[in-house]
């Protein structure tokens, strides 16, 4: 009804879905806490193996039409820019990525964005 295709145990604690509108994750897919996702989002699979979807970390902010693909690895804290295209790791914490294909683009994370793992 609200255009989600979110299997269980996908996301830990914490997430915001900031719109309805379409949003699909594959059940492979391992995000973790404080995620923030928008409209347009696809995380999934590359390939035919399980182990071939992206592993996020905590408190990231995913923007509007990102996709986000294969086995990589995204490190905590960080920002991912509307529309960008994720098809390897970013493993550093706290950066902003973005571009088709995605590349880094910043060292200092929007400070607007969630920062409750960088309050506990």
């Amino acid at each position: 009804m609200l255009g989600f295709e979110i299997p269980i145990n996908v996301f830990d604690a914490g997430l915001r879905i900031n719109h309805r509108g379409l949003l699909i994750v594959n059940k492979h897919v391992k995000i973790g806490k404080y995620c923030d996702i928008h409209q347009g989002v696809n995380i999934g699979m590359q390939g035919n193996s399980k182990t071939d979807c992206p592993t996020i970390g905590d408190n990231v902010w995913i923007g509007p039409g990102a996709k986000l693909f294969g086995k990589i690895v995204i490190g905590n804290n960080n920002q991912i820019g509307a529309n960008a295209v994720v098809n390897k790791s970013f493993v550093e914490d706290g950066i902003t990525i973005a571009g088709v294909p995605a590349k880094k683009i910043s060292n200092n994370p929007n400070p607007y964005v969630r920062n409750h793992l960088l309050n506990e």
